[in-house]
């Protein structure tokens, strides 16, 4: 019998179902609720803070992560800094924690240097924290809930912990990344990348998360990675039927990519909800210990490159069976408007990650 996740049975909720619960729970003048989300450019930064402003009693302090990237569009810049004021108009109370992505040399040092600033924050008097990963990036959104994780788990308090995202495939995808020349581990989640067992090299599975203009990017950590195996991850079901079959065809008709995936090694994974992608991952990486046990061990490596929901999915797989995220940092971001509107609005999903009482089993 399969074994069940730690997150298997955790809460979740999304439209209708999300304003029920947002309305109801953060209505309790006891809740006392900081939130940490993104001072970003991406429209969809103010949404979940805006949504919980509205809703919540109690008291209410955020602090806006805002991720500085020297070669950053100005015109962004502009876009960031009124979403952040759009923001603090409804939560008067914050701390705004600037974090340069990139050191003078070049090198990633925004999750280390993160992770420094969150165990200097001060949690004592707050019921419930809520992390907003809508205007994050991997490399910080990752570093930021494992982090609190642990923080939170170590003062041994009960306390609640959420996630909440601003789920838009058609702006994710109209939003394009400036990618740096390295592939790298996302800060915290080595877990063991560089392992061999004796003389016997781990058998590699690699799972990357296929997006719109990525092929530099995949065939970079393909290159860093040296897998056995490669199971893309295309969204299915998704709000574009023909998104999956999209993906394939830019993948496979792209210059910069070297290695072309196997039609029947596709993983298929609910472009709205974490959960499916969590639960196949942790399929994957069980089954592949069973087969691989005795002749040198397996190893799933995770690449979340698009989708904010599924690269969420992948996070928790990632804590739950310590897998390594390997990833490519950007140096700047565009959105490319192609002179139609998006056509598809937001919608929050939010999924509980720690309570009081046990999540699982």
């Amino acid at each position: 019998m399969p074994e069940i996740g730690y997150w298997d049975t955790a809460i979740t909720h999304k439209g209708d179902a999300l304003n029920a619960f947002v309305n109801d729970y953060f209505a309790d003048p006891d809740k006392h609720t900081l939130i940490i989300g993104g001072a970003g450019f991406d429209p969809r930064s103010p949404l979940v803070a805006t949504t919980l402003a509205k809703a919540i009693r109690g008291s209410v302090r955020i602090a806006l992560i805002q991720e500085v990237r020297q070669e950053s569009d100005p015109e962004l810049k502009v876009n960031a800094e009124a979403n952040t004021a759009e923001i603090l108009e409804s939560i008067p109370d914050h701390v705004i924690i600037d974090i340069d992505i990139f050191d003078p040399h070049g090198s990633v040092v925004g999750g280390r240097r993160l992770a420094s600033q969150l165990y200097a924050l001060d949690f004592a008097a707050y019921t419930d924290i809520v992390i907003d990963i809508s205007a994050l990036s991997v490399g910080i959104s990752f570093p930021t809930i494992a982090t609190l994780r642990h923080v939170l788990q170590s003062k041994e308090a009960d306390y609640n912990l959420h996630v909440f995202v601003a789920h838009q495939p058609e702006l994710d995808s109209r939003i394009r990344p400036i990618p740096s020349e390295e592939a790298t581990t996302v800060h915290g989640f080595a877990n063991k990348f560089a392992l061999t067992a004796g003389t016997q090299r781990v058998a590699t599975l690699w799972l990357p998360q296929l997006a719109t203009g990525r092929a530099s990017t995949l065939q970079r950590i393909h290159e860093k990675v040296q897998p056995d195996e490669v199971c893309p991850i295309i969204p299915f079901p998704s709000v574009d039927p023909r998104a999956g079959d999209e993906l394939l065809v830019e993948l496979l008709s792209s210059d910069d990519v070297i290695w072309q995936p196997d039609p029947r090694d596709l993983v298929y994974a609910d472009e709205s909800d974490p959960l499916d992608l969590y639960r196949t991952i942790l399929r994957l990486h069980e089954l592949r210990q069973e087969v691989f046990e005795g002749v040198g061990g397996s190893r799933v490596v995770l690449s979340p490159i698009g989708s904010k929901v599924m690269a969420l999915g992948a996070l928790l797989a990632a804590i739950e069976k310590e897998l390594p995220v390997i990833y490519v940092e950007d140096y700047a971001y565009e959105i490319v408007a192609d002179g139609s509107p998006v056509t598809d609005e937001p919608e929050l999903m939010h999924v509980w990650l720690e309570r009081p009482e046990p999540l699982a089993l």
